[in-house]
């Protein structure tokens, strides 16, 4: 017997709305022609939209085949092809557990029950964005990638004259105005008996 969600109200439903309203259709399209580009195959559901789009993902094995043809290696080792809900949400969970070891921060990967009951499509789109970003940036993968690249580290040698020279700079900050000063001001009117 499949158990379904009773219907949100009061500010649980405010709050899914918002999410929903949240959910960006072009970026779907991006992530939608970028998996298929990177996996190799098309997605089972060629209609666009959020609940299509989640049709597609819910089992989870498109995700794990994505991480595990980034990273060249499998990060995901079995991937589970039966139909039932805790054999798809498992291969969700393998998913953000290679998400982890790949990179990804904790604030960037979705939860299951985002995907697997359609609660927060946007933070999967947004996850998906995320791995991009780190395979392209990090990993070296040099297939296509959508996104932003994530800043290379940039350090900077100086020598010894010119951090010398700047000690002796005073920044904005410093408290220095240049004899300018607030005596003397006067904020507003002054409280009198009767104001004329």
């Amino acid at each position: 017997m499949a158990s379904v969600r009773a219907k949100k109200s009061g500010l649980s439903a405010d709050i899914q709305k918002k999410l929903e309203a949240k959910y960006n259709l072009d970026q779907e399209k991006q992530c939608r022609a970028w998996i298929e580009e990177v996996v190799g195959e098309a997605l089972s559901d060629q209609e666009i939209g959020m609940h299509h789009f989640q049709h597609c993902l819910k089992d989870g094995q498109v995700l794990c085949k994505l991480l595990n043809t980034l990273n060249g290696e499998p990060l995901v080792k079995k991937i589970n092809t039966q139909k039932m809900a805790f054999k798809q949400m498992e291969n969700i969970e393998q998913f953000i557990k290679g998400c982890k070891t790949f990179g990804l921060k904790d604030g960037d990967i979705f939860q299951t029950a985002d995907l697997y009951e359609c609660q927060n499509m946007s933070q999967v789109v947004a996850t998906i964005y995320a791995v991009s970003s780190v395979a392209s940036s990090e990993k070296g993968f040099e297939g296509p990638c959508i996104g932003t690249k994530i800043a290379a580290k940039n350090e900077r040698e100086f020598d010894e004259a010119t951090l010398n020279a700047g000690k002796f700079v005073l920044g904005g900050q410093m408290g220095y105005t240049e004899g300018e000063s607030q005596s003397g001001m006067n904020i507003g009117k002054t409280r009198k008996v009767v104001d004329m």
